[in-house]
């Protein structure tokens, strides 16, 4: 850990900004981990309906300082966990049996309308989308979904729809996005672990923002249903935790195919490889992102954060060393791709004027890409694959930046025009969004904080379905750094 990562205190430092932390009251005693709460309603040491008020209760009194959530579902998250104690009471044991959870508001939760980020009214979903039967089939009680930009296509979460999310480090910042309202609310405490997704680093981005574990697993690993191919095939499902374990025991829950998606990849045990020592590995540290035309490169905070943990890497065993991946012209085979998700869910919006000028454009933009220049970039994975992929014939895992900044302030990315908002978005966070259309596993682990507390990460990446190796080496990078000790202050 770099030597300016901050240490626990009794009294939680408050950020304001342009000055010094001032020491606040205690705050009151953390909420679980995913892992432990489950643990404690086994052994009947607590409830669900004390987890569960407590979630809500937190939720609350942050929301006009956080804002995390979009949707709550006070009465049926209530009346979920009450049922849960009674299941538990008569000795039914389930993964998650009566422990709170958040999922993301691009997510069919039945009764809840799918916001994702935008303005107007919406009819509520009918039925929950296969992660949410899959959660609900584990026993967790889904407290409510979570703010995310429009149509997650930012790395900040803020819109005229909702306001914005921010950072519990400091919320004068944001906490990134797009899954930016499911990271705050983990960050903060406000649930054990929630669900976001990642089309472009969604999961991992904010998670490095906010000092959490956030895997963005293979493409298939956690079904996107009712959504066949989301976002051509960029958008993936993800846990954002405070320790590997959890988002590995909220990863398993979750897996596994709808009968109607077209990616399956054959199961992993994510929770037997957070207890697993990885062996010696080979990493790849690579500091050039790829092309995307802004000349960026890793602030020099992000830099020295990065470089610490890879001192650690070296420390445990694996060989370090620096490389290039042949990234090629990937960004031709992305921007079609996005462009053309874009579209395609914002032409579902009832009333197309009240989506942001930016959406509208890319809407304009994703529907002139589409067809014959879309299947093209889509054509391209499999050169990618083998290009990209001749790396790991040398290496084990590649370890980046997740973003090359750390987390920009509230208003960044106001009053930008969407070309203006691209090329921000893109010298901020470079890193990323390769893999998504490589459709491989990557995992951002926390890397420290900038000398002004703010949360970095790096991301361990890796060839197809290597999730387990990966979540593995992140277990043995936590128990080293114990990166979990550190709480924000809000």
């Amino acid at each position: 850990m770099s030597s300016a990562e901050p240490t626990e205190q009794t009294g939680p430092a408050v950020r304001e900004p342009g000055r010094a932390p001032r020491t606040a009251a205690p705050a009151a005693p953390p909420l679980p981990g995913l892992a432990e709460s489950a643990s404690g309603l086994a052994d009947a040491t607590t409830t669900s309906t004390a987890l569960v008020a407590d979630a809500l209760a937190r939720i609350e009194a942050t929301q006009p300082t956080l804002n995390a959530f979009r949707h709550l579902r006070t009465e049926a998250a209530l009346a979920e966990a009450a049922e849960a104690d009674r299941r538990l009471a008569a000795g039914e044991r389930l993964p998650l049996l009566g422990v709170p959870v958040a999922v993301k508001d691009d997510t069919d939760v039945a009764g809840l309308p799918t916001h994702f980020g935008c303005d107007g009214e919406l009819p509520p979903a009918v039925s929950d989308s296969e992660a949410v039967r899959r959660l609900r089939a584990a026993g967790a009680v889904v407290v409510g979904k979570t703010n995310s930009c429009e149509l997650g296509q930012w790395p900040f979460t803020e819109g005229p729809a909702f306001g914005a999310t921010r950072n519990p480090w400091n919320t004068a910042h944001t906490p990134g996005g797009s899954s930016g309202g499911s990271a705050a609310a983990v960050a903060a405490g406000l649930v054990p672990a929630a669900l976001g997704s990642d089309g472009a680093g969604s999961v991992r981005i904010p998670a490095a923002w906010t000092h959490l574990v956030g895997i963005k697993p293979q493409r298939g690993r956690i079904s996107v249903h009712p959504h066949s191919d989301a976002f051509q095939g960029l958008t993936v499902n993800g846990p954002l935790a405070r320790t590997v374990a959890d988002a590995a025991l909220l990863l398993d829950a979750v897996a596994g195919a709808h009968p109607e998606d077209f990616h399956r990849p054959p199961a992993v045990r994510a929770a037997d490889a957070a207890r697993r020592d990885p062996g010696r590995l080979r990493i790849a540290l690579a500091w050039r992102p790829p092309l995307t035309l802004t000349g960026a490169g890793p602030d020099p905070e992000v830099r020295r954060a990065v470089t610490a943990l890879a001192e650690t890497l070296a420390r445990l065993g694996h060989h370090v060393e620096e490389a290039r991946p042949r990234y090629g012209l990937i960004g031709l085979a992305f921007v079609p791709r996005a462009t053309v998700g874009i579209a395609e869910f914002a032409a579902r919006h009832p009333e197309p004027a009240l989506l942001d000028p930016r959406t509208r454009s890319a809407l304009r933009t994703g529907t002139r890409m589409g067809g014959r220049v879309v299947r093209a970039a889509r054509a391209r994975e499999v050169r990618q694959h083998r290009r990209i992929g001749a790396l790991f014939d040398s290496y084990d895992v590649l370890l980046t930046p997740t973003t090359a900044a750390p987390p920009p302030r509230i208003g960044t990315f106001d009053r930008l025009g969407a070309w203006r908002t691209d090329v921000t978005m893109a010298a901020a966070c470079p890193y990323a969004w390769p893999w998504n259309v490589l459709g491989w596993p990557g995992v951002n682990v926390p890397a420290g904080f900038t000398r002004s507390g703010l949360p970095v990460g790096a991301q361990l990446l890796g060839p197809s379905r290597s999730e387990e190796r990966l979540i593995a080496l992140a277990a043995q990078l936590e128990h080293d750094l114990r990166w979990y000790e550190h709480r924000p202050p809000v």
